[in-house]
């Protein structure tokens, strides 16, 4: 009995690495079909926390990678976000707008709201528009969609203008409302 149980876990090892070099082989198959390079368009919505912290952890692991990244916040500005002072150890890789002036009840100002909006959104659409960049945050924009301070319409003619290669996420409660 012995001499059967030695010889069948002898074998299992050897069955187990002939099914992974046939997993290998398949794998390897699917990757050389899938050798073109593609962006993604990431909407991160919902209600309560976590849209934004999301959004960071992809433009960390950008930065990482070596990527030049761009983050463009609407609304947001009229305080010094703590995000930011954590990017700055990346001058050279990182553009960071803070250009809203904080949020619409606060502000009051319905047309400076919408005119601050519209800097933010020609500076996110020069971002959007370069192929150094792989990875454009536009924080909160969805915010501005709602509120009607940018219409779908720009919004999908500016994402359309990007590389193929490159990625957006656009962050902020309200886009399934739409």
């Amino acid at each position: 009995m012995s001499q059967l149980t030695s010889e069948s876990s002898s074998l299992i090892p050897e069955q187990h690495r002939l099914k992974m070099e046939r997993r290998k082989e398949v794998q390897d198959q699917r990757v050389a079909k899938a050798s073109r390079t593609k962006g993604l368009i990431v909407v991160n919505t919902g209600d309560g926390k976590g849209k934004t912290t999301a959004a960071l952890g992809m433009v960390l692991r950008c930065l990482g990678h070596g990527y030049r990244v761009a983050i463009v916040q609407f609304i947001k500005g009229a305080w010094e976000p703590a995000e930011k002072a954590v990017f700055n150890q990346w001058p050279e890789q990182l553009e960071f707008h803070a250009l809203g002036e904080g949020f619409t009840w606060e502000t009051q100002d319905r047309d400076r709201d919408i005119q601050k909006t519209r800097e933010a959104w020609e500076k996110g659409l020069s971002y959007l528009r370069n192929p150094e960049f792989k990875l454009v945050l536009l924080d909160e924009v969805n915010i501005a969609l709602k509120l009607g301070y940018l219409t779908v319409d720009e919004v999908l003619a500016g994402l359309a203008d990007k590389p193929e290669d490159s990625h957006v996420i656009l962050t902020g409660r309200g886009a399934l409302n739409r």
